[in-house]
């Protein structure tokens, strides 16, 4: 051959094979007898399952990475989820608990309301019930305000009472509040009766007894029949507070030789502290009026200031 001529055929390395039509033709039809010879022989399930069995580790390998990414979101989608499911149960924990609390006063105030019932039934005298709104501001006093006056028909010196016994005594009333003064104030005293052994006294008011508030039995001898845990009631002499109610126990006695009385404290068997609902009796006798002045007792009479 010579330079610069081309062969009329050309290389072998260019050489073409079959057309791909033909190609094509055999590639399907091999395929569709190797189909045929798999559904009716099932030739190729054992090569089938070697392919498989060799492929597994690389098919295993290349699932990793969809399957952690899978994990990591479920794992943060199930975070989240705890997370809204805690806030949601601390939440519902909390109005449990109001509720519960809730729930707790109205059992008290229920047996209390029962008790106070119980009591105006068996009490004789004329009772209304009220509810303490609050202290007053005075700290120098113990007294409470009532949300019952002057229009309900509430009287001055009117006894008032919780379920357990005489908490104090109406010594101002409004037209629609009353104050309340309690026993344990200083100015306070009571008649009582000592139930074991009949004795008459008079109770005082000692707010600073136990840090609380109490009552001091005055004038009592010293060689005075009396001991601790003996019960106080009202004795009913003073016209105004009916017998028999509960007033306070004793809770401490001291004797002294220096002394011809015995210091007697008392605690009050009402709820001083903590009353809420009270009843207000009417007053056994008329409170005494303020006894007027000479001079302006008859106005117009000779001799009178002028």
């Amino acid at each position: 051959m010579s330079l610069g001529t081309l062969e009329r055929s050309a290389p072998p390395f260019f050489k073409q094979g079959p057309s791909a039509l033909s190609k094509l033709a055999l590639y399907s039809a091999l395929a569709l007898f190797l189909m045929v010879a798999d559904v009716r022989f099932q030739l190729t399930g054992t090569v089938r399952q070697a392919v498989a069995t060799i492929l597994y580790p690389v098919q295993w390998l290349m699932l990793q990475p969809v399957e952690f990414v899978a994990q990591g979101s479920g794992y943060f989608q199930s975070l989240k989820a705890a997370q809204e499911n805690a806030d949601a149960a601390r939440k519902q924990m909390t109005l449990m608990s109001q509720r519960s609390i809730q729930a707790e006063q109205l059992m008290q105030e229920n047996a209390r309301l029962r008790q106070l019932l119980d009591l105006r039934t068996r009490l004789e005298t004329p009772a209304q019930a009220a509810q303490v709104l609050y202290d007053t501001a005075d700290p120098y006093t113990r007294r409470v305000v009532v949300d019952q006056g002057r229009v309900a028909g509430v009287e001055l010196g009117a006894p008032v009472l919780d379920e357990k016994g005489v908490l104090g005594q109406v010594t101002r009333v409004h037209p629609f509040v009353s104050e309340v003064t309690l026993l344990i104030d200083r100015d306070q005293a009571i008649p009582v009766l000592n139930i074991r052994t009949g004795v008459r006294g008079v109770a005082y008011g000692d707010p600073v007894a136990g840090h609380a508030g109490g009552m001091e039995l005055r004038f009592m001898p010293a060689n005075a029949d009396i001991l601790e845990g003996d019960l106080l009631t009202t004795s009913g002499v003073d016209g105004l507070y009916p017998p028999g109610l509960p007033v306070a126990k004793v809770v401490r006695v001291e004797r002294r030789a220096d002394s011809a009385f015995a210091r007697i404290y008392c605690a009050p068997i009402a709820g001083v502290q903590g009353a809420r609902h009270v009843m207000l009796l009417k007053p056994a006798a008329e409170p005494m009026p303020a006894r007027p002045e000479p001079d302006a007792a008859l106005p117009g009479k000779k001799g009178a200031r002028k």
